[in-house]
């Protein structure tokens, strides 16, 4: 079962049918370079099927997040280890129009504070593409340190570190 987290401004739920028109327009963008790359409508929704299967088979991992104050579809926001990963990561990601406020880092703040407090993790990491600057901040602001540069499959990234004691 997934279980639904709350912040300030944020609900961080599962998917629904309802995220998917969003959903799907948010990887026709260039944004959707940095996290795997443009897919199709079907492939939107199998992704957001993937996301509840990693739930089934882990016991925890990405929500949709809803703005509170809207109930509008924001972005999703969680953590992920799929097979092949190096660890298990915090991972965030917006709809274009929800970008720029503050939203990720807080998405990202209390999903790690979820990680550490509700499942005593000592720590995590995230994959961060290097060009992709706007994550890179959100990272720095959690306290994250970059590591070390990984590869998975054709995907390069930097993996940045959080402290967990914050």
């Amino acid at each position: 079962m997934i279980h639904t987290l709350s912040s300030e401004r944020l609900l961080l739920r599962p998917f629904s049918d309802a995220d998917l028109d969003s959903y799907a327009a948010f990887w026709t963008t260039d944004a959707a370079r940095f996290v795997g790359g443009a897919c199709s409508r079907a492939d939107a929704w199998r992704r957001m099927a993937m996301y509840a299967g990693h739930w089934l088979l882990r016991g925890y991992g990405v929500w949709a997040l809803e703005e509170r104050a809207t109930g509008r579809f924001v972005g999703q926001a969680g953590l992920w280890f799929p097979e092949g990963w190096p660890e298990p990561e915090i991972h965030w990601l917006l709809m274009g129009e929800a970008t720029g406020r503050g939203f990720a880092t807080e998405a990202a703040r209390r999903v790690r504070d979820h990680a550490r407090d509700d499942l005593g993790w000592a720590t995590v990491i995230s994959c961060i593409d290097p060009a992709n600057l706007a994550s890179v901040r959100v990272a720095e602001r959690l306290g994250a340190t970059p590591e070390r540069e990984a590869r998975v499959g054709e995907r390069r990234f930097v993996v940045h570190r959080h402290d967990m004691r914050r």
